[in-house]
């Protein structure tokens, strides 16, 4: 959990050159912790194979010397913030599959008693409201146990559109526009029943419209939308497709048309996405899964944020990964979910009306069309291949697990493991992102969740002769581990990624040498194929929090883990459905065994 200081208001992007820098592991330090990693998961032959791999990588003469040296030089420069600035840029936009449902991520609000029309405006005028005080550097600084983290993200929340590559995608944001800055945008882009309009949203002086203003606006986009968009119309479905795809077709669109390089411009160059929906979700689950993908029509998956309103006013956000993570979101959320409508001044001199909407429209023709629908089908079809399920657990949270004396986090992602176990006989690789933005431009670590601990809690809860004493030992152990590795991982101690971006500089410097063994180990390869992929986002203001699986067998855990409730989404191909279902049920009775478990344990002392 974060918070704000409200002490020092000024010169928050400023501060973050002050931030420590991510510290740079040492060769050695990153060997010795993946084969102490990856072990766990590894047979004795194929831990012998990945020790070979490692003494090759720590060789005198091997590659990894002169990347590991050519990483220092980078590290050193003044104008690099981080060692892994190539790295975030190549791993998040060098990806080449679709992002929608397969990166993007989402957050469904808690429940407020306004309708469509009502809620929409509000959230826009809070957002408009957190740009402008980050505009005027008025932002409170975010601090985590008395330390500032970095804010260097924000920049990012707003105006801010992925733009496809066929090699490598990029970012379009007002922060890389040559000088002069071009004028900031002034609108948002509403979706509605497959129609995108342009909604001005701030006056020419740059103060944003009063709040009924904006309601009126929003009635202007329903009314000039009232019927659902041609087939083949909705150019949003293009950006659920694979990233060399859509780059194809989006270079298309520019060469058609003049006039669609102009619609582009109003659709990359908004504040952000409303995507104003006619159904009303029959429960928590389908507002969870129409936030991962609802109708792509009514989604431009690649701008950094989309808030997603329901006809009932239920709400949440569809987000895009490349330059934003969930704790940087979840700052965001609770600001504008907390954030006063009445405390604005009215502006009444700031009238706006339906003039101000603007339909955006794409010159097409029949390849195009066709494109659109081709592209609408397969996503339909591949949102439906995609399982989940939404668990609520309203007696667990931190308070009682806490009052079981052991971290909220260990507790919960062993209950995972033991749940993995029972579910498909295995303890497989288990991703969790931990947060390191104490750091400048610091984003996230990999931290691979089974330990030798781990084997040993699963092997004696799975023990009908385990003694209860047995049994709370090994879970001890094994949350004490989990801890202690959660720890290395915020201070920078972790493998994963330095070893993946020694791989990742090699390809980009088009070494001649041959690629390093470590990389086709079996310590590597195993390691990183996640059957469990977790996250956190923990905020009162949100109810769930959710994404897609990462691999065919990897079922996808988001949680929202608070005071007094703990709030699950899973993910995984509908091929592999039936695990899922059985991993709901056996984590539910995996969370009633451990607080029993350790409840019977005597008090200290």
């Amino acid at each position: 959990m974060t918070e704000v200081d409200h002490s020092d208001r000024a010169g928050v992007l400023a501060r973050e050159a002050q931030l420590p820098r991510v510290p740079l592991p040492a060769l050695e330090d990153s060997a010795a912790r993946f084969l102490e990693w990856c072990a766990p998961l590894l047979t004795p032959e194929q831990l012998t194979v990945t020790q070979d791999a490692v003494r090759a990588l720590l060789a005198p003469d091997s590659p990894a010397r002169r990347l590991q040296a050519a990483l220092e030089e980078y590290d050193a420069r003044p104008d690099v913030d981080s060692w892994l600035d190539d790295f975030w840029r190549q791993r998040y936009l060098g990806r080449r599959d679709r992002i929608a449902l397969n990166a993007n991520f989402f957050f469904l609000f808690e429940d407020v008693a306004q309708g469509q029309v009502e809620r929409a405006a509000g959230l826009t005028a809070a957002a408009l409201d957190y740009k402008l005080r980050l505009d005027e550097d008025r932002l409170p600084p975010v601090l985590q146990r008395g330390r500032p983290l970095s804010m260097e993200q924000t920049r990012y929340l707003f105006s801010t559109t992925r733009i496809p590559g066929l090699e490598q995608d990029t970012v379009r944001t007002p922060y890389d526009e040559p000088e002069p800055l071009a004028p900031p945008a002034r609108h948002v882009l509403v979706l509605h029943r497959g129609h995108a309009c342009s909604l001005d949203v701030i006056g020419p002086d740059g103060v944003p419209y009063p709040l009924e203003q904006l309601e009126d606006g929003l009635r202007a986009v329903l009314a000039q939308t009232a019927s659902y968009a041609a087939p083949g119309t909705s150019v949003g479905h293009l950006t659920t497709l694979a990233r060399a795809d859509w780059a194809t077709k989006r270079t298309a669109l520019l060469e058609l048309d003049p006039r669609n390089r102009d619609t582009l411009d109003l659709v990359e160059t908004a504040l952000f996405c409303i995507c104003l929906e006619d159904v009303v979700p029959e429960d928590v689950h389908a507002a969870c899964d129409l936030l991962l993908h609802g109708d792509s029509a009514n989604r431009w998956f690649d701008k950094a944020l989309s808030f997603v309103v329901f006809a009932d006013g239920r709400a949440g956000l569809n987000a895009e990964h490349s330059k934003l993570d969930g704790t940087t979101i979840l700052d965001f959320v609770d600001a504008v979910l907390t954030w006063p409508a009445g405390d604005r001044p009215p502006a009444d001199d700031l009238r706006q009306d339906s003039s101000t909407v603007r339909p955006v429209t794409f010159v097409l023709d029949a390849a195009l069309q066709a494109a659109v629908q081709d592209a609408a089908s397969a996503f339909a079809g591949y949102a439906a291949d995609t399982a989940t399920a939404v668990l609520s657990f309203p007696d667990v949270g931190t308070e009682r697990i806490k009052a079981l004396r052991t971290s909220p986090d260990a507790f919960v992602q062993l209950a995972y493991q033991l749940a993995h176990r029972r579910t498909k006989g295995l303890v497989g690789a288990t991703y969790e992102s931990i947060a390191t933005r104490q750091y400048r431009h610091g984003r996230t670590e990999a931290m691979r969740v089974v330990t030798p601990e781990v084997l040993s809690f699963v092997a004696a809860m799975s023990d009908a002769s385990a003694s209860g004493d047995a049994r709370r030992s090994a879970f001890r152990a094994a949350a004490a581990q989990h801890t202690e590795r959660a720890r290395q991982c915020q201070a920078g101690d972790a493998p994963e990624q330095h070893l993946w971006e020694l791989q990742m500089l090699q390809l980009r410097r088009g070494a001649a040498d041959e690629p390093l063994a470590l990389h086709g180990s079996p310590g590597w390869t195993t390691m990183r194929d996640d059957y469990l992929s977790t996250s956190s986002a923990p905020s009162r203001h949100v109810q769930h929090f959710g994404f897609g699986s990462t691999s065919p067998q990897c079922i996808g855990v988001a949680y929202v883990l608070l005071p007094d409730r703990f709030n699950v989404y899973l993910s995984t191909p509908r091929a592999v459905s039936d695990h899922l279902e059985v991993f709901a049920a056996e984590l539910r009775r995996a969370l009633v065994e451990l607080d029993d478990l350790l409840a019977a344990e005597p008090a200290p002392g």
